[in-house]
């Protein structure tokens, strides 16, 4: 345990700066790097039980910069597509649904590039639209970042605003992961008690990507959200590419 923590604790550390910094991509960072130490399932375990804790303190801390009325509506929609992904997960190819999603994300992607900050109009059916797009993404690959985070940044939100949402959006869906987790056999002892151990390092590394986070100017953050949007997707289509036979 000892000799896997050395890799744990700086590998959560490392990718706490990314998420101070943009208010997700937490595990697109942590999950690779603890697969060094540990099985991937393990890594997406930790990973999940350690934004579940960090999240109650995210929910009090941010309470005042986080849009709680689109983030009740993507919540709901997330909720209603999450089974529907499920579904689709049981008779469609997994590796093949990754490289879609990855084409997916990139045409947003390039929307988002090609038009100004406010796409979209913050509304109730936009925001349970993308939830239910992040829902639908959950189910299918374990991918419910990209609609929301494409949603953000698609409206005239401010960037202190779009980190803070970010950040107890994916307390939710960590949450909602946690039970099928469980029911799989894959949350263990061993699990807790590292995300537990590296909860300081979590904190820490969220706290100086906070301070970069900072300096930055609104278009700096969207440029650098977008990037890492981009990155997910590059992420995303080699694992279903490496996956087809």
């Amino acid at each position: 345990m000892s000799g896997t923590l050395l890799i744990v604790v700086p590998a959560v550390f490392a990718a706490a700066i990314l998420r101070g910094i943009t208010g997700f991509g937490f595990a697109l960072a942590a999950v690779p790097l603890m697969s060094l130490a540990v099985p991937p399932a393990q890594a997406v375990a930790v990973a999940l039980l350690l934004q579940s804790f960090v999240g109650l303190r995210d929910v009090v801390a941010l309470r005042a910069d986080t849009d709680h009325r689109t983030l009740a509506f993507l919540s709901l929609g997330a909720v209603l597509g999450t089974m529907p992904g499920i579904w689709l997960l049981d008779r469609l190819s997994p590796d093949v649904m990754r490289i879609v999603i990855a084409g997916v994300v990139m045409l947003g992607l390039a929307v988002l590039i090609g038009r100004p900050q406010g796409l979209l109009r913050p509304g109730r059916g936009s925001a349970v639209g993308a939830g239910l797009v992040a829902g639908l993404f959950s189910g299918l690959a374990a991918m419910p970042g990209p609609p929301a985070i494409a949603y953000f940044l698609g409206t005239a939100t401010p960037a202190k605003r779009v980190r803070a949402s970010l950040m107890v959006f994916f307390f939710f869906t960590s949450l909602m992961a946690l039970p099928g987790l469980a029911l799989a056999g894959q949350l263990h002892r061993d699990q807790v008690i590292a995300a537990l151990v590296a909860l300081p390092a979590l904190l820490v590394g969220t706290w100086a990507g906070g301070r970069v986070f900072a300096r930055l100017s609104e278009g700096n953050y969207r440029r650098a959200a977008i990037g890492l949007l981009a990155i997910t997707a590059g992420i995303s289509a080699l694992r279903g590419l490496n996956g087809l036979p």
